[in-house]
């Protein structure tokens, strides 16, 4: 989009934009997404910026009224495969914060200085910048949803000591921390205490129509017992499950029904530093920053495809919330994915329901009789197969085309889900060889519609 474009969405308020970009006043100071409800500023007086990282850059403060920060991710990052977007994923998933810039750029297979280059020139900010507003939104929540002390939040949010802390939340919300969280609608003490014990509540914003009942058909149908559950009836359903993450392990719920553009979740952590990560994680399970605007036009123009676009707008194509996870529950099917849980899961600490078990670790799994399982979740184990959120697609998918048992179909599926690919088709369906780069949702109308080349996929191996 050129500046003209975008002066015109922020003139029309539309939020199929938010997130997208973002545009500061010159005259105030401050940056807001394409949709704020304040008034136009005049043209003269807008900057535009690809992130909210170059906007704090350069000097400008999140507006109050819209929270900026709390928009849905751009959905470019799920389409480009190039080094800049993989970088982006694996910030979101938290890799600088664990492991610092150098850690980022070993995984991808550059230098430090390179990796800055490349983000800084298309980015208006490199990986630290894009890290510290990433830390900023972690910070908010806690302070807006808990009661825990400021001084454990500035390090379960990521950052290095309590004065970086202080500095980042006045400049990027011109507040100090306490007057932050004494905005909270949902104040402190008992209240506050009580929605602790529940989990940190959240809202998980997307853009445009999002077709939930379909995404949790999908996840209802593919739960694995003891990590996973659905209740409730339809269209006021809640789905749960448990996460394994770098510090911790943690369980998820998130309401079916909603009040607005977002889904309501809870997450209950048992090391808060893995809030950031376990919301990126729920976020591409949930495929919450595509842009269905984009893929319901483009596939729209198809006329097999248009009757369905019409009949399911917003339609997601899920990812996974455990990349490794879903990689052997795509090979030994749902069922045969319960057994390996109830013999190899580990137990949780404090069971919550339904939910009593994380999915075992690849290494666990790496001596099982199955020789495709094994070669599998030993592949994982090592590193000799990528999922994680930077991961190279074609480079994982030869990497699982190379193991005994792992065919064509299943490599695939999990480039799909576990990579969250939007351009994948599975199942080599004519019908949808023209409709890149979104064939992944074009396989889902197809699958909604009927279509049965997905059968016997499931833990078949093909």
């Amino acid at each position: 989009m050129d500046e003209r474009t975008r002066y015109e969405a922020v003139s029309s308020r539309d939020a199929r934009f938010d997130g997208e970009f973002f545009f500061a006043v010159a005259t105030t100071g401050i940056y807001c997404r394409p949709s704020c409800p304040a008034v136009t500023p005049k043209r003269q007086n807008v900057r535009f910026y690809s992130t909210a990282a170059a906007a704090h850059g350069n000097g400008f403060r999140a507006c109050r009224r819209c929270r900026p920060d709390a928009v849905p991710g751009s959905a470019d990052w799920n389409v480009r495969a190039d080094v800049v977007g993989r970088a982006v994923r694996m910030i979101g998933d938290g890799v600088v914060d664990r492991e610092g810039v150098p850690g980022l750029a070993g995984r991808l297979g550059y230098s430090a200085r390179q990796v800055q280059r490349q983000l800084t020139a298309e980015l208006g900010a490199g990986p630290v910048a894009l890290a510290r507003a990433q830390r900023a939104h972690t910070a908010r929540v806690l302070l807006q949803t808990t009661d825990l002390p400021v001084t454990e939040i500035a390090f379960a949010s990521g950052f290095a000591s309590v004065r970086q802390f202080n500095e980042t939340i006045r400049q990027i919300y011109a507040r100090t921390p306490s007057a932050l969280r004494a905005e909270a609608a949902t104040g402190l003490g008992a209240s506050a205490r009580e929605g602790r014990r529940a989990g940190i509540p959240l809202r998980l914003a997307h853009r445009g129509p999002y077709a939930v009942r379909e995404v949790f058909d999908l996840l209802g149908a593919e739960a694995v017992a003891r990590t996973e559950e659905m209740s409730g009836d339809p269209g006021a359903r809640t789905y749960r499950r448990t996460l394994r993450l770098p510090y911790g392990t943690g369980t998820v719920s998130v309401d079916e029904r909603s009040a607005g553009p977002w889904l309501e979740a809870r997450i209950d952590l048992t090391d808060l530093r893995d809030l950031t990560t376990a919301v990126q994680r729920l976020r591409r399970l949930l495929d919450l920053d595509a842009d269905p605007y984009a893929v319901d036009e483009a596939l729209g123009a198809d006329p097999r495809l248009a009757p369905l676009v019409a009949a399911t707008p917003g339609l997601r194509s899920p990812g996974a919330a455990d990349p490794a996870e879903f990689a052997v529950r795509a090979l030994v099917g749902t069922e045969a994915a319960g057994e390996l849980v109830e013999r190899y899961g580990k137990v949780l600490d404090v069971p919550c329901g339904g939910l009593t078990h994380v999915f075992p670790e690849p290494g666990v799994l790496a001596g099982v009789d199955d020789p495709a399982l094994r070669a599998l979740a030993g592949a994982l184990a090592d590193g000799t197969v990528r999922l994680d959120a930077g991961a190279d697609r074609d480079e994982a998918e030869q990497e699982l085309l190379r193991l005994p048992g792992t065919g064509p179909r299943t490599a695939a599926l999990i480039r799909m889900r576990a990579l969250g690919d939007p351009d994948v088709d599975p199942y080599g369906t004519p019908a949808v060889q023209g409709l890149r780069p979104w064939r992944s949702y074009a396989v889902r109308h197809l699958e909604l519609a009927g279509w049965s080349a997905r059968e016997g996929a499931s833990g078949s191996r093909p």
